[in-house]
């Protein structure tokens, strides 16, 4: 089965949890704290392995979660840092937030890596809160939370040579007899509904990869029939073979077809219409078909001098009898040989690189309070992210956690609105009785 789509959630590691410690040994009087620091949670990363081609693993499972930081050791030892979950994906495949729909990374070459799922930082131990005021703090950090998201996976094909044209003109038929894929042949309309892939041999030492993509109906570019899960494909190609059936065997004119359908790609990407294309005139035994032909070459030749567009190749061919294919495979490979190896980046619609790069954001310390009732409210990402690291459950703790406060302003803004001693103030799931000019006291 060919998966080209999946959304899946992922979430580095939490840090491990740093820990309360003293250092204790004989003869050595006032050893002071020693507790150490939690080790680095695990990141989750994305590694592009060139020999996957769908995205079939995701089908099945869904969630992936780094590993946890060891916790802090005796002796102001560091916890061990996780190791890192590595997830493999095809080449191809574009990364995207599904919140913020941000192209979080393009990945197309063989090894190429981007971390999804940052590792949450080490808790401290109470040695790193030591100072002359409080030499021996009894209090410890726990580690940060990874990062989780809900994550998009999109799978554009990578090809050399991409086979496009309306349904059942013989795309599939083409692919199985120059390469040794078999993809699904059958005598009614979109019989292939997802892409195929196969390797050409051309005969004279040179081979390329086909994909055979699924056919295309007027209205594509606007989502009509497989729409964009079509089209998304076609980007990756280097090369466009444009298979029309010439033979008009379902009343179908191929010149009329062959308008539609660089229309539709136009209109989903416009430097699409740029990508090199190669005709095939197919089913040629079939009655009518030169006829046809010749008046293909009219029409082309007239719309070229209207319009000065560019002069495209026109190979006569029959999958049936395999007249004119190895033709075709010279010519194809003929023309890679003058595309670069893979497409550049900036044809691909809306990424403008391969891999994005962000500088990690300051830490929004802002926070909000307001009355409620007969108390106040304080709001807050940073303090209640502070609060979730910090074990409010000894003396000092409860100090370092009111010291916080007074240093970002908070002390100063609930005074303005009329706190006075003893007033609750709410954070979160927590109160606290306030006392101005002093420590909190938690409840």
């Amino acid at each position: 089965m060919f998966v080209d789509k999946a959304k899946i959630f992922v979430k580095g590691g939490d840090g491990g949890n740093g820990i309360v410690s003293y250092r204790r040994e004989k003869y050595v009087p006032n050893g002071g704290p020693a507790g150490g620091d939690g080790g680095r949670g695990g990141d989750v990363i994305f590694r592009v392995d060139e020999g996957l081609r769908t995205l079939m693993d995701f089908r099945y499972q869904k969630h992936f979660k780094g590993e946890k930081g060891e916790r802090g050791k005796v002796k102001s030892m560091h916890g061990a840092n996780a190791e890192d979950t590595i997830i493999r994906i095809p080449p191809g495949t574009v990364i995207i937030d599904d919140d913020t729909q941000e192209v979080i990374a393009d990945m197309t070459q063989h090894g190429a890596e981007i971390v999804v799922g940052k590792g949450g930082r080490g808790g401290r131990g109470n040695c790193r809160f030591a100072t002359q005021s409080n030499p021996a703090p009894d209090f410890c950090e726990n580690g940060e939370e990874g990062q989780e998201r809900w994550i998009i996976l999109e799978l554009k094909v990578m090809a050399d040579v991409g086979l496009v044209g309306f349904p059942s003109v013989g795309k599939s038929t083409l692919l199985s007899i120059v390469s040794a894929a078999t993809p699904k042949i059958g005598a009614y309309h979109f019989t292939t509904i997802s892409p195929n892939l196969g390797v050409v041999d051309v005969g004279d030492g040179r081979s390329f990869v086909m994909a055979d993509l699924p056919g295309l109906i007027e209205g594509a570019s606007e989502g009509v029939g497989l729409g964009h899960d079509f089209l998304r494909h076609v980007e990756r190609t280097r090369i466009i073979l444009h298979v029309l059936d010439m033979s008009g065997s379902e009343g179908r004119d191929p010149y009329d077809d062959w308008v539609k359908i660089n229309a539709e790609l136009e209109q989903y990407n416009p430097l699409l219409a740029t990508r090199p294309q190669i005709i095939v005139a197919n089913k040629m035994d079939m009655p009518d078909a030169e006829e046809n032909l010749e008046l293909f070459r009219e029409q082309l030749t007239a719309e070229s001098d209207d319009e000065g567009q560019i002069q495209y190749d026109i190979v006569p061919m029959s999958s049936l009898t395999k007249q004119g294919v190895q033709e075709l495979l010279y010519k194809a490979a003929d023309l890679l040989a003058t595309v670069p190896e893979m497409p550049l980046i900036e044809e691909v619609k809306d990424v403008a690189e391969r891999k994005v790069y962000t500088l990690d954001k300051e830490e929004d310390n802002s926070f909000v309070v307001y009355r409620e009732n007969e108390g106040f409210v304080l709001e807050s990402a940073a303090i209640t992210k502070f609060m979730k690291r910090i074990n409010l459950n000894t003396y000092d703790a409860i100090n370092k956690f009111g010291r916080t406060l007074r240093y970002m302003g908070v002390d100063a803004e609930l005074r303005k609105i009329g706190a006075k001693d003893g007033d609750t103030v709410r954070i979160g799931d927590f109160e606290f009785e306030f006392f101005e000019g002093s420590e909190y006291s938690s409840q």
